[in-house]
């Protein structure tokens, strides 16, 4: 059986999944377990947050040098892919649930930093 959050799989082409797929995955996951009333905004952008900080935590207290090095150790590496995932998955959910297109936000942040930051 495969994880319906394991990004790392790829699609039915062999391709990596698009955003769309991806959302449309975590969406059917939520439903088929009835979780949808607890998918408000506010619920996912501190989801969001709290797994973030599991993230953060994995970097804590490494210097620098060590956080660079991270995905060196096999098990640490899973921790950060896991973390990283986890932050993924709520965010595309976050953003379904508003009807952002993160990638068109992405986009537009850049195009705004780059006037805002001239070289």
């Amino acid at each position: 059986m495969t994880d319906p959050l394991d990004a790392s799989q790829p699609g039915p082409s062999g391709a990596p999944p698009d955003v769309a797929t991806l959302q449309r995955r975590l969406a059917e996951f939520a439903a088929a377990r009835k979780w949808q009333p607890y998918h408000t905004p506010k619920n996912l952008a501190s989801a969001l947050s709290v797994e973030a900080s599991e993230l953060v935590e994995i970097f804590q207290w490494l210097t620098p040098e060590e956080s660079a090095r991270v995905m060196a150790d096999p098990d640490t590496a899973h921790r950060v892919r896991d973390e990283v995932a986890d932050v993924l998955a709520y965010l595309l959910q976050l953003c379904e649930v508003l009807g952002i297109d993160p990638l068109a936000a992405l986009e537009a942040k850049i195009d705004r930093n780059e006037r805002r930051f001239p070289i």
